[in-house]
């Protein structure tokens, strides 16, 4: 049987899922310790928002497979696929069941890291935001962050995990075009721009999310902290 080989995901999709990856790492070790690795750990925050804000944005402009239109699947599709019967262009990109895990990810993440700007441990943590909502906001955030949206993310990335082992050991298929960006397919479909224009455009944007991350920063020490 003929295969083809075509470029599913674009250098800026893997260089972002893979530098997310190390961050929730990261941010997981840095507030299990404390103390001054809380330092770290606010930092590392704000490298995830801006990763989050540059993945919103990317996927509405980014390469064909990595927008969330052609992963935007309808629940009827997904049960269809949960009982063996999966569209032909399922597995080109995100499958429908890899869809769920990615748009779940990206809401409990937006909501761990945004909860995190209104949070205050009183010890060594304060959010940068949290000087300019009520104690009250304070502690639903910080109870948020602190509680069940850790066990969330924990969770979740659990599940990623497992479902990557899955399909390794069982489906037989391999991590590597999240690292090479190609996939070989039965059948030939479009692939995903991934050109030094798209290239450019998405470092661009990168470094306007990072500025916009960078701005709410600074707004900790514009309230005094």
């Amino acid at each position: 049987m003929t295969q083809h080989t075509v470029r599913i995901w674009d250098l800026p999709t893997r260089i972002f899922h893979w530098a997310l990856a190390a961050c929730v790492v990261a941010l997981v070790i840095t507030g299990k310790l404390g103390g001054n690795a809380m330092l770290w750990h606010l930092r590392l925050g704000h490298v995830v928002l801006a990763l989050l804000l540059f993945r919103i944005v990317w996927g509405l402009v980014g390469g064909r497979w990595s927008r969330f239109a052609a992963f935007l699947y309808s629940p009827a599709r997904l049960l269809r696929y949960l009982r063996g019967m999966p569209h032909p262009q399922d597995d080109v990109g995100h499958s429908p069941l890899g869809a769920l895990s990615v748009f779940s990810l990206l809401a409990v993440l937006l909501a761990q890291v945004g909860t995190g700007l209104f949070s205050d441990d009183e010890i060594a943590f304060a959010g940068p935001l949290s000087a300019r909502v009520s104690n009250a906001v304070v502690e639903q955030m910080t109870s948020y962050h602190e509680g069940i949206g850790q066990y969330l993310v924990l969770g979740l990335a659990g599940l990623h995990l497992l479902a990557i082992v899955f399909y390794v050991r069982v489906r037989r298929r391999l991590i590597r075009p999240m690292l090479d960006g190609d996939k070989l397919l039965a059948s030939a479909v479009a692939p995903s721009r991934d050109d030094l224009g798209s290239r450019v455009a998405a470092l661009l944007l990168l470094a306007l999310c990072a500025g916009l991350s960078w701005w709410l920063s600074s707004l900790a020490s514009a309230a005094g902290w």
